[in-house]
């Protein structure tokens, strides 16, 4: 069984040794070339921001189609519930707003995307793509960047919305029904 469960661990780290594969120097100093290049701390600086922003929103209509759509409430639970949310909510919001904009997260995306970029690509394709963000048409598309993902997400998370909220909704209601069949059930009496 020793031999088994050894043989299993050695495949898999053979296996997976190669995503693991450490970058060369040269590799990796050009991803940071190219992070420089790209202005890449304050790219994840706003977007950051706009995500803190955009946050709330999403938060506070994801509990609200929650809370509203669920047909086992009546509407005084439906209120009594949408009163809890706005004042459980506003401390949840400004935490999750605190974490994404603590600088340190940033700094510590950065450390560990530097090795992804240079174990991906070579240093000569790495200075490449700098060159390119270095360019006009890169300069805009940096630019652009922050507002085009929180754009993109925002999208995102309606589209989630409309296809999972009416999916929640059915399992909501399938529980419910479950837990009223149940009580229905004449009891067995206990067997001697």
């Amino acid at each position: 069984m020793k031999k088994i469960v050894a043989s299993i661990v050695t495949a898999f780290a053979l296996i997976s040794a190669p995503a693991f594969a450490q970058a060369d120097a040269a590799s990796t100093a050009a991803a940071k070339e190219l992070f420089d290049a790209m202005n890449l701390r304050s790219l994840m600086t706003g977007v950051m921001q706009q995500m803190a922003q955009n946050i709330g929103t999403s938060m506070r209509a994801g509990a609200e189609a929650s809370i509203k759509g669920n047909p086992a409430t009546t509407p005084e639970q439906k209120k009594q519930a949408l009163a809890k949310m706005e004042t459980e909510l506003p401390p949840a919001i400004s935490t999750l707003q605190g974490a994404i904009n603590d600088p340190a997260m940033i700094d510590e995306i950065l450390a560990e995307s530097v090795p992804l970029y240079a174990r991906t690509y070579s240093a000569d394709e790495l200075k490449q793509i700098a060159a390119f963000y270095r360019t006009p048409v890169g300069a805009k598309m940096l630019a652009t960047m922050p507002k085009l993902t929180a754009e993109s997400m925002q999208i995102g998370q309606a589209i989630a919305m409309r296809r999972l909220g009416p999916l929640m909704q059915r399992q909501q209601a399938q529980a419910q029904a479950q837990e009223q069949e149940q009580k229905q059930k004449p009891k067995q009496p206990a067997k001697k």
